[in-house]
């Protein structure tokens, strides 16, 4: 299966520890190339990352990493790099014609979650893995997005929604369906990837898969940055 990964933005709350937010380095590991090691831990071998923001030094160090792993890294430009998370993804329309995962670049998981969501593959939807633990959650509960599940299916997703019982780890198994509903959120005004989400909602056509007690993190700030190291020490990652 292929996988899309987004890495087009500034990431300017993680400043601080390096310029190039996909090229920060994890106990010694860049972000981006952590989150390649993970999908290639789940058989994935085919990669498509969406590039912007200094994307001329991301992609020529890309084009290192494919060969030193021996995988095939195909490069998607987008120009419109400071707009919201959606617009990436719809630069991959014309590259992505079957299902495939999509995740971000500074997002960190336990593997079987990808695993997890192939096994559940639906034709023509959606699905996003999403953690139930709200009480005690490893990643900041004021900054995750948050998702309203029913009988597993996505009803409402977003920063602000009070009504939620589940957070989104930002690892999704999609099919080109995702494509019709950002152009449709995008035509509503919401550029974002929740957006489409949430139309896909409407349409019946976003399921949700519970990642149980395996580890996710979203590595944005500083204090997650810590977190994650402290994971990957344990070798829980």
């Amino acid at each position: 299966m292929k996988c899309l990964i987004v890495a087009a933005g500034q990431g300017t709350r993680l400043r601080e520890k390096g310029a190039l937010k996909p090229l920060i380095p994890i106990r010694g590991v860049p972000l981006i190339e952590r989150v390649v090691d993970g999908a290639l831990r789940a058989g994935v071998r085919d990669f498509y990352v969406v590039s912007g923001y200094r994307g001329d030094e991301l992609r020529a160090e890309l084009d290192l990493l494919a060969d030193r792993k021996g995988v095939r890294i195909t490069h998607i430009v987008n120009e419109n790099w400071s707009r919201a998370n959606g617009i990436s993804v719809l630069r991959a329309k014309l590259l992505l014609d079957e299902p495939f995962l999509l995740t971000m670049c500074d997002h960190l998981v336990d593997p079987e979650i990808f695993t997890l969501l192939m096994e559940g593959f639906e034709p023509d939807t959606v699905t996003l893995a999403v953690d139930y633990n709200i009480e005690d959650p490893l990643n900041d509960p004021d900054d995750v997005t948050r998702v309203k599940v029913e009988n597993g299916h996505i009803r409402h997703i977003g920063k602000v929604i009070r009504d939620f019982n589940a957070m989104d780890t930002g690892i999704f198994l999609c099919t080109p369906v995702m494509f019709t509903a950002l152009e449709t959120a995008q035509a509503e005004g919401d550029d974002s990837i929740s957006g489409g989400m949430n139309v896909l909602a409407r349409w019946g056509k976003a399921r949700a898969c519970d990642v149980g007690d395996r580890i996710w993190i979203d590595v944005d700030d500083p204090v997650a940055y810590g977190k994650a190291e402290a994971l990957l020490a344990a070798e829980r990652l």
